[in-house]
C-alpha cells in the first residue's frame, strides 16, 4: 500500500462574537460580528444580514456518560414510534452526530463501520458492499436503507448504489441500524436488516460552518452550511459540499482507474405551524464523475468472451420531500409524507434513467388503557428508462412500476412496565408477485429496571427485481451473430423467518 497523508479544518460559526476593545461601542460591536457572518456566509445564495442565530447547543461526550444513560437514548425505527433503546424489542444500535464527528469518516458508507453487527467492505474507491447477516456483496439485495423516510434502494437490482448516498455529515443527527427482518413496518426488502438514516432538524443547525481538508487520497473536500429563520418558528438551512478522491492502489502499484468527485447542495425548512402542527421540506441534488473497472462479456471475442474495460461515467439525481405532522393528544399523532425522487446514471454496461413517486400516511392512536395502536398506507410509483449496451439488455426497456402497502400494528400492555407483546404485518401489492402479506411478533420482558429480554417472530420478503426479471445477456456464437440469453424468470418470493 502506498502511504497517504491528510489535513482537516473545521470552522464553525454560531452567533460568533469576536474580542474587541472594551472602548468599542455596543452598535459597533454588533455591526462587526454581523461582517463576519456575511464574510464566511453562503456567497450568491444569501445575504446574511437576519437576526443573530441562536447559541450552540453544549456537546455532552457520550464516552464519558454510564451505560444506563446510553440506554435512555430514543429510537424511531424499531415501532414507528419515538421509544427508549432499552425498550426496543429488536437488535437496535444507534451512531449519534459525537460518534461521527469523532470518528473521522468522510461518508455515511465509512460511519456504518462503526455499527455493531454490519459487514462495511469497501471495493474501490467509490464502491462499497454493505450488508448484514452474511451474503454481502457489491448487489446484496436484502437490506432496506432509508434517509429521513425516503427509500434509496432501487428496484434494478433491489439494492442501493451507495457511491451516490450522502449528506453533509454534520447534518446527521443519528444513523439507526436494525439487523433483522423489519418488513412488518418498513416493507419488502428489510430481511436482513434496516438502516435509517436521519438529520437534524433545521432549528438545530444555525450559523455558519464551513469545513474543509486534503490529502493525497482524499485529494480535497469542502463544506459550507448556513442555517437562520425565517420567524419565530420558521427554521431554514442550506448546504454545499465537495469532495474529489484519489485512484486506489492495485497490488502492483498501479492506479486502480477508481478516482471519484461528487458535488451536492440542498435545504431543508421546519416550520412549527403551531404547537401541534410541523411542517418539513427538504431537498437535496447532485452531480459527479466516477472512474471504474469492470469485467464483461465481449461480444467480438468468441474465445473469452471476456474483456476489462475502463469507464469514466456520469451521475446527476435530486430529491424533493415533504411531511406533515400534527400531534392529537401525547399519545396520538399523524404523519403525511411524500418525495419525488430523481436518478441517472450513465455507464459502460447499462444507462438508467428513473422517477419515483412516494406517499405515505400513519396514523398512531392508543386503544383502551393498553393497546398502542400504529397504522398506515402507502403508494409508490416507479418509472425507468434503460439504455440497453452489446452485452446486457433489459427487455422491455422502459417499465412502470406500482407498490400498493398498508400496515397495522399493536403493542399491547400485557403487565404495565414488565411485558409487552406487539403484534401487526405488512400488506403489500406489487407487479412482480402480488399480494405479499409480512407478519410480525414480538415479546419484550423487563423484570428489572436494568434488565431486558426480547423474542420475535417474523416473515419478510424480497420481491424479484428489474435484473432478474428482465434481463438478457449476448455474446457472439461461433457460427456469426449474436447470442442472447435470457435470464429464467423468477416467480418465487425469497423469504427469511
Amino acid at each position: 500500500m502506498r502511504p497517504s497523508w491528510s489535513g482537516h479544518l473545521r470552522l464553525s460559526l454560531v452567533s460568533c462574537p469576536i474580542a474587541l476593545s472594551p472602548a468599542t461601542s455596543e452598535s459597533e460591536r454588533i455591526r462587526f460580528n454581523q461582517l463576519w457572518q456575511s464574510v464566511f456566509g453562503i456567497a450568491g445564495l444569501l445575504t446574511c444580514c437576519s437576526a443573530p442565530a441562536q447559541p450552540p447547543a453544549t456537546r455532552s461526550d457520550l464516552t464519558e456518560l454510564p451505560i444506563e444513560t446510553l440506554l435512555q437514548l430514543e429510537v424511531t425505527t424499531v415501532s414507528r414510534k419515538s421509544e427508549k433503546l432499552s425498550e426496543s424489542p429488536a437488535a437496535v444500535s444507534v451512531i449519534t452526530q459525537d460518534d461521527i464527528r469523532r470518528s473521522g469518516v468522510t461518508s455515511i458508507a465509512e460511519a456504518l463501520r462503526l455499527a455493531p453487527g454490519l459487514e462495511v467492505a469497501r471495493v474501490d474507491a467509490s464502491q462499497w458492499a454493505i450488508s448484514a447477516r452474511g451474503f454481502n456483496d457489491v448487489f446484496a439485495n436484502k437490506l432496506l436503507v432509508l434517509q429521513d423516510g425516503r427509500s434509496v434502494y432501487t428496484p434494478l437490482f433491489s439494492g442501493v448504489f451507495w457511491d451516490v448516498q450522502g449528506a453533509m455529515l454534520e447534518d446527521i443527527d443519528r444513523i439507526e441500524i436494525i439487523r433483522g427482518p423489519g418488513a412488518a413496518l418498513w416493507g419488502a426488502n428489510a430481511v436482513n436488516g434496516v438502516i435509517n438514516i436521519i438529520t437534524r432538524s433545521a432549528k438545530d443547525t444555525q450559523g455558519t460552518l464551513l469545513t474543509a481538508g486534503g490529502g493525497s487520497e482524499e485529494r480535497a473536500f469542502a463544506g459550507v452550511r448556513y442555517g437562520d429563520k425565517l420567524s419565530e418558528n420558521a427554521f431554514f438551512r442550506v448546504y454545499g459540499n465537495y469532495f474529489n478522491r484519489d485512484n486506489s492502489a492495485l497490488a502492483n502499484g498501479d492506479d486502480a482507474h477508481d478516482s471519484w468527485q461528487m458535488g451536492r447542495w440542498g435545504f431543508r425548512l421546519d416550520w412549527d405551524v403551531s404547537d401541534r402542527n410541523l411542517v418539513t421540506i427538504q431537498g437535496d441534488a447532485y452531480r459527479g464523475s466516477i472512474k471504474q473497472m469492470f469485467g464483461t462479456f465481449d461480444p467480438t471475442d468468441t474465445t473469452n468472451f471476456f474483456r476489462t474495460v475502463q469507464d469514466d461515467f456520469e451521475v446527476v439525481g435530486g430529491n424533493l420531500l415533504g411531511r406533515w405532522t400534527t400531534t392529537l393528544s401525547p399519545e396520538s399523532d399523524l404523519r403525511v409524507q411524500a418525495y419525488y425522487d430523481r436518478t441517472e446514471r450513465d455507464t459502460v454496461i447499462f444507462k438508467e434513467k428513473r422517477d419515483t413517486f412516494d406517499i405515505d400516511f400513519q396514523h398512531r392512536f392508543p386503544l383502551g388503557q393498553h393497546n398502542d395502536v400504529v397504522w398506515g398506507l402507502g403508494y409508490r410509483l416507479t418509472s425507468d428508462q434503460v439504455g440497453n449496451t452489446p452485452t446486457i439488455s433489459l427487455t422491455p426497456d422502459s417499465r412502470t412500476l406500482n407498490l400498493f402497502s398498508g400496515f397495522v400494528q399493536d403493542e399491547i400492555m400485557l403487565a404495565p412496565d414488565k411485558l409487552r407483546l406487539t403484534l401487526g404485518s405488512k400488506f403489500e401489492h406489487n407487479d412482480f408477485t402480488g399480494v405479499e402479506i409480512q407478519p410480525n411478533g414480538r415479546l419484550l420482558w423487563t423484570p428489572t429496571e436494568h434488565q431486558t429480554a426480547w423474542a420475535s417472530v417474523s416473515r419478510a420478503v424480497r420481491t424479484p427485481s428489474r435484473a432478474e426479471e428482465n434481463i438478457q445477456l449476448n455474446r457472439v456464437i461461433p457460427a456469426g451473430g449474436l447470442l442472447a440469453v435470457s435470464v429464467p424468470r423468477t416467480r418465487r418470493v425469497r423469504t427469511n423467518t
